[in-house]
């Protein structure tokens, strides 16, 4: 095919990707409220998966410290193969079906916590032991796949199928079967998240200001909630901290200087 007739057809593929991912919205609500239901009580969400899956489960849970504020080991994402398999895949490491189990251990899981085994394939022996070995400890378990009746969505106490069909490469799980698992999980932690209070309106109050873009969208966001003028805003920011804290402090009668 020429370039353009590619990537028309690769489009027209992706396009039914959010389609799928509405049919399963349901599956999505049940496993969004069992993870708030746990992080509520002071547990953890962890995600474990392989290759492409793995790695966003990894993005996923890296970017909700910096969107929303909470600790860094409240969302963990673990990969097959470890952090190296992030950057180069490691050999084998997806075979392994007790790893998982063994990579949990190590950040001292409990029945408090909440495992999502993410596989486009839904076969992944990693994911599938993991996902086994935390039924047998009493861990609530979920899984995002992208095949129907998979040996892992059987062993999830929360399975989210999206089945997203033919890959326009065949089996390269990174184009439509990686954007479903990207969507899901967009849609997991904001939806959790914002149970949980972190999101006010739909603005991200509890942000970690670690860059000048950061500070600068929360400078704004004290301007048109508390109608300051933008020095002013600044000025708050800078004292306390966060958005949420500045504004609450505000409220209070809290003082610039």
């Amino acid at each position: 095919m020429p370039v353009h007739e590619l990537l028309t057809c690769i489009n027209q593929e992706d396009k039914s990707v959010p389609i799928a991912v509405e049919r399963v919205i349901p599956q999505i609500e049940t496993l969004v409220n069992a993870t708030v239901e746990r992080l509520r009580q002071g547990g953890r969400l962890f995600y474990i998966g392989a290759g492409t899956s793995g790695r966003l489960g990894i993005l996923d849970a890296s970017e909700c410290p910096p969107t929303y504020g909470v600790p860094h080991g409240m969302v963990i994402g673990i990969i097959a193969g470890g952090d190296s398999a992030i950057r180069k895949a490691v050999e084998f490491a997806e075979d392994d079906t007790k790893q998982a189990w063994k990579d949990l251990q190590e950040h001292h899981i409990t029945n408090k916590d909440i495992v999502v085994g993410i596989a486009a394939s839904g076969a992944t022996p990693y994911v599938v032991g993991g996902l086994e070995a935390c039924r047998r400890q009493g861990i609530a378990t979920g899984c995002i796949v992208c095949n129907a009746n998979s040996p892992v969505a059987a062993v999830a106490d929360y399975p989210v199928e999206v089945i997203t069909g033919p890959e326009f490469v065949t089996g390269s799980t990174r184009m439509k079967a990686g954007t479903a698992q990207k969507l899901v999980l967009n849609m997991l932690t904001t939806a959790t998240m914002i149970q949980l209070g972190h999101v006010r309106g739909n603005k991200m109050v509890d942000m970690q200001l670690s860059n000048t873009k950061l500070v600068e969208r929360g400078t704004r966001m004290l301007m048109d909630e508390l109608q300051l003028a933008k020095p002013e805003a600044a000025a708050l920011l800078k004292k306390y901290g966060s958005v949420r804290a500045a504004i609450e402090a505000y409220r209070n009668g809290g003082e610039l200087s």
